[in-house]
């Protein structure tokens, strides 16, 4: 049983972590020539350079037998990883970060999903209710904007999609196997499998050294550091507060991209993201009053 203090830092570096990442849409719009499959590769592979240096500091040069003990459960945690990786970013550049935001809010619910279908897990109504209202919210963006969201805009919010769902895949296994396995190497695994996956799609690369540097800080801060909190969170939060949590990301991520990039959101996102979020919150919060 988890103490009520690390209870408390586990929601802290859950906050940390939702604020950190909430920051790509914004630095991603002061890129000056990266575009594309090359801004991915970069932020993998500054991710993977972090999270490889504070393994060596953390486990004082054993982090290959850390890879190892990882087994097949560590692997496709990896994999989930990578997948998130490439498709949010991916996704960025295609449509706008509130576009992609709301998208990737869809992750506890798609986690309520996968743990009835695999854990068997019971699905409460009032979760049934919330997905009905955030499955409209999706609708709506989606029927009521085609007419102002380009072609371009609605292939990105598809590939946005994959983020939430590895996420979901990802919550389960850190919550069923995160106790009896180190998954801090997989986020290792994750931004190396990422970063050699984009690399032959980001020949010829055009980033300047500017954009370098912002990438490097995005794979840095941005994602390196708040993925390892997220593993370390889990393993004193339950999954419907970590989902809850979470969606700091979401509402804070179009606030930044306006106020430093003066990127505004269409109203259909609004209004079908607003559905999404309050169904996501209604559903969480009355879960996290309940008692277990």
């Amino acid at each position: 049983m988890f103490s009520l203090v690390n209870h408390r830092r586990a929601v802290l570096l859950m906050i940390i972590a939702a604020v950190l990442w909430s920051s790509a849409g914004v630095m991603t719009r002061q890129l000056e020539s990266a575009r594309g499959f090359e801004v991915t590769f970069w932020r993998s592979f500054f991710a993977a350079v972090f999270v490889l240096g504070a393994l060596r500091w953390q486990q004082h040069g054993r982090v290959l037998t850390k890879l190892r003990n990882l087994g097949l459960v560590g692997l496709v945690s990896g994999a989930m990883w990578a997948t998130m990786f490439c498709c949010f970013m991916i996704a960025l550049t295609m449509t706008t970060v509130a576009n992609t935001l709301i998208v990737l809010s869809v992750a506890p619910l798609l986690t309520a999903l996968l743990a009835w279908l695999f854990l068997r897990q019971h699905i409460a109504p009032r979760t049934w209710l919330a997905i009905a209202v955030a499955s409209s919210g999706i609708g709506w963006m989606f029927s009521s904007g085609v007419s102002h969201v380009s072609g371009t805009s609605l292939v990105g919010m598809g590939i946005a999609f994959g983020a939430p769902l590895a996420a979901s895949v990802n919550f389960i296994l850190l919550k069923k196997a995160g106790a009896q396995v180190d998954l801090i190497p997989a986020v290792l695994v994750g931004a190396t499998l990422s970063a050699l996956a984009m690399l032959p799609f980001s020949w010829p690369m055009q980033a300047s050294l500017h954009d370098v540097a912002i990438l490097a800080g995005l794979g840095f801060f941005q994602l390196g550091l708040p993925c390892m909190m997220v593993v370390t969170a889990s393993r004193a939060l339950s999954a419907p507060e970590m989902s809850l949590l979470a969606l700091v990301e979401v509402l804070l991520g179009p606030v930044w991209a306006w106020l430093g990039a003066g990127e505004i959101p269409a109203t259909e996102t609004l209004v079908g993201g607003a559905l999404v979020i309050a169904a996501l919150v209604f559903n969480e919060l009355v879960a996290l009053r309940r008692p277990a």
